[in-house]
């Protein structure tokens, strides 16, 4: 995917939406203070490993699923940015 999605989007649209949770009750949940929580879904801050596991414990996907969506927005965010100059390593003979 060349513009992959913010994963907290799709928490708070594909997972809280749905099941009609509120983020203070979310975060409650999760063990997370509302404005971690907040962070996320609005883009503002990432998964991090430690959210992953607590989802997962949730019962809301695996803990590696979230933070391969998270590598992958990073990473595209990161080349939509620019290639910084760099110099190939020499090659071995």
């Amino acid at each position: 995917m060349k513009n992959p999605v913010h994963p907290g989007e799709i928490l708070r649209e594909d997972v809280l939406a749905d099941l009609r949770l509120s983020v203070t009750d979310a975060a409650d949940m999760l063990g997370v203070s509302r404005v971690t929580l907040s962070r996320v879904l609005h883009g503002h801050a990432g998964i991090s490993p430690n959210l992953a596991v607590r989802l997962e414990a949730a019962g809301v996907g695996t803990a590696r699923a979230w933070l391969a969506m998270q590598s992958a927005f990073d990473l595209a965010a990161e080349r939509a940015s620019g290639i910084p100059e760099v110099r190939k390593f020499p090659t071995v003979a």
